[in-house]
C-alpha cells in the first residue's frame, strides 16, 4: 500500500492512497484525514487503506484524481519523533579517517543516533531554504521507517513488527556548523535543520524480496544538478537494521505511534576516491561530505563545494522493473525569506 499527504486540509495536509504507479490517488476521509490519525489506529484502519489501494489499482475506485508529487507534504507534514541512525559504518569511518581518528569499538556494536526537530518538514519538492551558504548545505540520503506504538525495551524481532510504513529522506545538514556544534558536547542542533521526506511512504509487504531482514536491499539514486552522485545499495553494509535501530531508540523511552527513524546516510564499501564515483565505475555517494572525505584522504583537502543557491537534488529509488517506488525527493536550495502565509 502506497499513502501520501496533500497540502490541502490544514497543517497536517490530507492523507491519500496512491496508487502503486502513483498516477492516481483518493482522499479517504471516512477512514482518516491525516496519516497520523491512521497510524494511532493502524490495526482498525489499515484493511480499508488497503481495500481503496486495491481499487486504485484494479481500476475500480470511483473518485481516483490524479497523483501530483508537487502537491505533496512529506507524507507526515510534523511527527512526534524524528531520530536519525548512523546504521551505515562506512561513513562514519570515513568521517574519522580524513581527521585521523579511530572509530571506538562500541561504534560497531551500539547504534549512533541524534533526535532531530519533528515540528515542520520540508515538502518532498519544496527548497532547501537557509540564511546563507557559508553554513555548509549537504544532502544526505536515506531509508527511513514509521512506527506503531513501541514499549520501552523491546528487542529487535518485536520491534521489526513495529514498522507501518518506509520512505526516504533527505536529511539535510549543515556541515559547517557541526564542528563548533559538536564541540560543546551537547550534540546536534542549528547544524541540523528542516528534513525532507519522500512524497509517497509504503508499506513493507508493498518491497516484496528487496525488504529482507528490516532492510532495503535497492539502489538510492541520487542526482545533483542532474549529474549522478550516488547509486549505493541500501540494504548493503548496513550495519545496524531498522529492528535494531527501533530497538536502540526504545531503550528508555516508549515511541508513539507516527514516530520515524532514519538509516543515517546511505553508504557502501568500495575503494579510493578514482575508483569511488560513478564516472570511475563506483556506487558514488549520498552526500558531499563523503565525496570530500575522499578528497581529504587522498589529496590532503577537500576540492568539492557544499551545495550552493540554485543547486538541485534529486533522490529515488526505482523497484526491479525501473518505476519509481516513493516518487522523489526534487529541490533546491534557495535563500530563506520567511515563513510562507
Amino acid at each position: 500500500m502506497k499513502l501520501a499527504t496533500l497540502k490541502i486540509g490544514g497543517r497536517d495536509g490530507t492523507l491519500v492512497v496512491v496508487s502503486r504507479d502513483l498516477v492516481t490517488c483518493q482522499a479517504v476521509p471516512a477512514v482518516a484525514r491525516t496519516l497520523q490519525q491512521a497510524l494511532d489506529d493502524w490495526d482498525a484502519l489499515a484493511p480499508r487503506l488497503q481495500a481503496v489501494y486495491d481499487k486504485l489499482n484494479d481500476g475500480s475506485a470511483g473518485k481516483a484524481e490524479s497523483f501530483l508529487e508537487m502537491e505533496c507534504h512529506s507524507p507526515l507534514p510534523r511527527a512526534y519523533q524524528w531520530a536519525d541512525g548512523s546504521a551505515y559504518i562506512n561513513h562514519v569511518e570515513l568521517v574519522r579517517k580524513a581527521r585521523n581518528a579511530e572509530v571506538p569499538a562500541s561504534f560497531y556494536t551500539d547504534p549512533l543516533m541524534y533526535q532531530g526537530g519533528g515540528d515542520c518538514f520540508i515538502g518532498p519538492c519544496d527548497p532547501i531554504a537557509v540564511l546563507s551558504e557559508d553554513w555548509g548545505v549537504d544532502l544526505e540520503a536515506e531509508v527511513a521507517v514509521v512506527t506503531g506504538d513501541v514499549p520501552m525495551g523491546i528487542g529487535a524481532e518485536a520491534a521489526a513488527r513495529a514498522i507501518r510504513l518506509v520512505m526516504l529522506v533527505n536529511d539535510v545538514s549543515l556541515r559547517n556548523l557541526i564542528p563548533g556544534e559538536l564541540a560543546k558536547g551537547f550534540g546536534f542542533y542549528q547544524s541540523k535543520p528542516a528534513s525532507a521526506f519522500s512524497p509517497v511512504a509504503v508499506t513493507p509487504d508493498e518491497l516484496g524480496a528487496a525488504w529482507k531482514d528490516s532492510k532495503l536491499h535497492l539502489p538510492l539514486l541520487v542526482t545533483i544538478n542532474d549529474e549522478a552522485f550516488g547509486k549505493p545499495n541500501a540494504g548493503e553494509d548496513m550495519t545496524f537494521s531498522f529492528a535494531q535501530l527501533i530497538a536502540h531508540a526504545a531503550r528508555t523511552r516508549e515511541l508513539g505511534a507516527g514516530s520515524i527513524i532514519g538509516s543515517g546516510t546511505v553508504s557502501n564499501k568500495q575503494g579510493n576516491l578514482h575508483g569511488s564515483s560513478i564516472a570511475n565505475g563506483g556506487v558514488g555517494y549520498c552526500c558531499l561530505a563523503e565525496l570530500r572525505m575522499y578528497e581529504t584522504i587522498e589529496h590532503g583537502a577537500p576540492r568539492t563545494p557544499f551545495l550552493r543557491f540554485g543547486d538541485s537534488v534529486r533522490i529515488e529509488m526505482l523497484d526491479a522493473q525501473g518505476a519509481s517506488i516513493f516518487g522523489a525527493i526534487d529541490h533546491e536550495v534557495a535563500h530563506y525569506h520567511g515563513r510562507k502565509a
